[in-house]
């Protein structure tokens, strides 16, 4: 299995990616929601979910865990339960998984395509989600915040943020860096 991490403390999130072979995509997904379902039992489970492959013919799935420590983690990642299902992935998946810890804004800057390429520098990853968040934050506050106007002023703040989070994680940042991913990453420029 290879393995990229970043040091740090705090929250760390996993992504592994695997080739799984033609016809167990099934068997596949239900080994993986029972790695998250063992996964949610050990201390510091943050969450984790498995991402179906992006395009017609693509076998590449991909599964998140986050944890909030890296010792936890390590407690996860060492435990015989892991190892029994991670063994049952083998039999379903087409050599090693390709395993990358990101921590920070790491994590929204993973390429489907290229999990384990090393993350774009620290300016770049604040302009692009900036870009994200600016319009969002506006545009929610000038609709949700409204709504809610009859509430203390810290309900408006959390579902504005709820919904910044969760849309820049699963749609505005998925979206900017496929859009961006030649700038994000000059190495893709070379290869057309």
């Amino acid at each position: 299995m290879t393995t990229q991490t970043t040091s740090g403390n705090g929250p760390v999130t996993v992504l592994i990616t695997r080739r799984v072979r033609p016809g167990r995509e099934r068997a596949f997904e239900d080994v993986a929601a029972s790695l998250i379902e063992a996964a949610a039992r050990f201390p510091g489970h943050l969450g984790g979910y498995v991402l179906r492959p992006e395009g017609e013919g693509s076998a590449l799935y991909q599964t998140l865990f986050a944890f909030d420590d890296q010792s936890h983690l390590d407690a996860w990642t060492a435990s015989a339960e892991r190892r029994a299902l991670v063994d049952k992935l083998a039999q379903v998946s087409e050599g090693e998984g390709a395993v990358h810890s990101l921590s920070g804004l790491e994590g929204w800057f993973a390429l489907p395509e290229a999990p384990t390429r090393k993350p774009p520098p620290r300016p770049k990853m604040a302009l692009v989600t900036w870009m994200g968040i600016f319009p969002l934050v506006y545009v929610l506050s000038k609709t949700v915040t409204p709504l809610l106007s009859g509430f203390p002023p810290v309900v408006g703040i959390l579902a504005v943020t709820f919904l910044v989070t969760v849309a820049m994680t699963w749609v505005v940042m998925p979206f900017l860096v496929r859009m961006m991913a030649k700038w994000l990453y000059p190495e893709l420029r070379k290869k057309d």
